[in-house]
């Protein structure tokens, strides 16, 4: 199911290039909510097909692997009958971001319902991913408290991350793990959240790419006043 309600305000931006005074009317009253509505749609589709069962898992843009520093020992954690417990963490590492995934959407619709106009506008005229950027901004840091938990009572079921977080401890002392990657539930935690962001900002830059697509009678009904 493609995420087409993201954005769908985006393509005004294209109908109201024409002179200096339209950057005005992109921040009406009426079309800040039409973008916030769009948004809230977005978000919850984002969420709802990355919370689903194999949502991250069966997803290869956003699938978690091993951290780097576990992956490059994989075979000979294979060689020593480690396999199956390699092949667990990932899949609990994929579970744990499905499951997460849910807590995020009360806190995009607050970020949502907080934008200001100034937002808005930067929103319609930024880059590519200039709405995905907004969210990030404002969201990343609540999100990730509200995954961590989840991660870490998933991974803690599995012997191997357990060892992983002392191995990589080790190493990060010794500078042969990278920080981010020293513990397990922080980086499946970052790896979830940058899978969120990326599937918000591949249908951001689709959408600004086809303006019109299926949001055209929306587009009428929003901004048909302007």
């Amino acid at each position: 199911m493609r995420l087409r309600p993201l954005l769908l305000t985006l393509p005004l931006l294209l109908t109201l290039q024409a002179g200096a005074g339209d950057l005005d009317q992109i921040a009406t009253k009426d079309a800040n909510a039409g973008l916030k509505e769009a948004l809230t749609q977005a978000a919850s589709v984002a969420v709802g097909n990355l919370g689903k069962a194999d949502g991250f898992l069966g997803n290869g843009q956003v699938k978690i692997p091993l951290p780097d520093s576990l992956k490059k020992a994989e075979k000979l954690l294979r060689v020593a009958g480690l396999g199956p417990q390699a092949d667990e963490l990932v899949v609990s590492m994929n579970r744990a971001a499905e499951s997460a995934v849910h807590e995020a959407k009360p806190i995009l619709v607050d970020s949502i319902k907080k934008m200001s106009l100034q937002d808005a506008k930067g929103i319609l005229t930024g880059g590519d991913t200039a709405a995905t950027e907004y969210f990030r901004r404002t969201t990343s840091e609540a999100i990730s408290a509200k995954f961590r938990p989840i991660v870490q009572k998933a991974t803690a079921k599995v012997k191997l991350a357990e060892k992983y977080n002392a191995y990589a401890g080790k190493g990060l002392e010794l500078g042969l793990v990278k920080k981010e990657d020293a513990n397990i539930d922080d980086y499946v935690t970052r790896k979830a959240l940058d899978g969120l962001y990326l599937m918000i900002a591949e249908e951001e830059k689709s959408i600004r790419k086809d303006p019109l697509g299926q949001a055209s009678k929306l587009l009428q009904k929003v901004f048909g006043a302007l």
